[in-house]
């Protein structure tokens, strides 16, 4: 029961995050949407790369010492290689109809939520394995990481909506919506990981390429379009929150 309790609190943390970060467009000004857009772009991806490191990569080596010993790192490399490479061909969808609707980073972020929802889900299924409250509270970890980045990426889906449009309620509708994947994800990350634990290694590495692969290919580029400086500062914000968190949940 409390794993199902940990489950379902994760996977609706998530989703509300997300939420949250689009409501914030109803108290948004216009004339300071640039700046505020790059920070938050980059806050998200600098949170991203931490969890790919600290809650997954590293999880991924330890466990794979047991069966590869000094070799610990091949899983968490190929593993690494196959997420970006599945995000790859994704992304060839999402530009397709990215092109047709004329908003790709809605696709972009609504496409990068899949990952993120099964990290957490692999997380959580690593933690039932291991049984320790202390792992649960490592895993749920995860979950407030990859919550706090949702508020600005909720917030920089909202953005660019608003402004084509002018329209907040349909802003706030489309930041919503990119976030509807990742509580599903959860529940079938959490699924696979607890009943595939030779694979486990396997998961963590395969979402951490997808995750570092989105990082990289949208949200830095994003963040770095016009207002630079505060990208970049976002991203030292996001990574330094996201590590200490991480490293203080164990």
């Amino acid at each position: 029961m409390q794993y199902v309790g940990f489950v379902a609190l994760s996977a609706l943390f998530v989703f509300f995050t997300t939420a949250l970060g689009a409501a914030f467009i109803y108290i948004f000004k216009r004339a300071e949407s640039g700046k505020m857009g790059a920070f938050f772009l980059g806050t998200a991806s600098g949170i991203m790369l931490a969890s790919s490191i600290w809650s997954l990569l590293l999880p991924s080596i330890e466990q794979a010492q047991v069966n590869w010993g000094k070799l610990s790192f091949i899983p968490a490399v190929l593993g690494v290689l196959l997420g970006g490479s599945v995000l790859l061909l994704l992304e060839q969808f999402a530009v397709y109809r990215a092109k047709k609707e004329n908003n790709s980073l809605f696709f972009s972020v609504t496409l990068h939520n899949i990952p993120e929802g099964l990290a957490v889900g692999f997380a959580l299924g690593m933690a039932h394995v291991i049984g320790t409250m202390e792992a649960y509270v490592a895993a749920f970890g995860l979950a407030v990481g990859v919550g706090l980045q949702n508020i600005p990426e909720g917030f920089a889906v909202a953005l660019p909506i608003y402004l084509q449009t002018s329209n907040k309620k349909r802003a706030f509708s489309y930041g919503v919506c990119s976030g509807l994947p990742e509580p599903f994800c959860v529940i079938l990350g959490t699924i696979l990981s607890a009943k595939l634990r030779l694979f486990q290694p396997w998961l963590l590495a395969f979402a951490a390429g997808a995750m570092i692969f989105v990082v990289v290919k949208e949200l830095i580029p994003e963040s770095q379009e016009r207002y630079k400086n505060h990208g970049s500062v976002g991203a030292l914000v996001g990574f330094v929150v996201m590590m200490a968190l991480d490293v203080a949940l164990g």
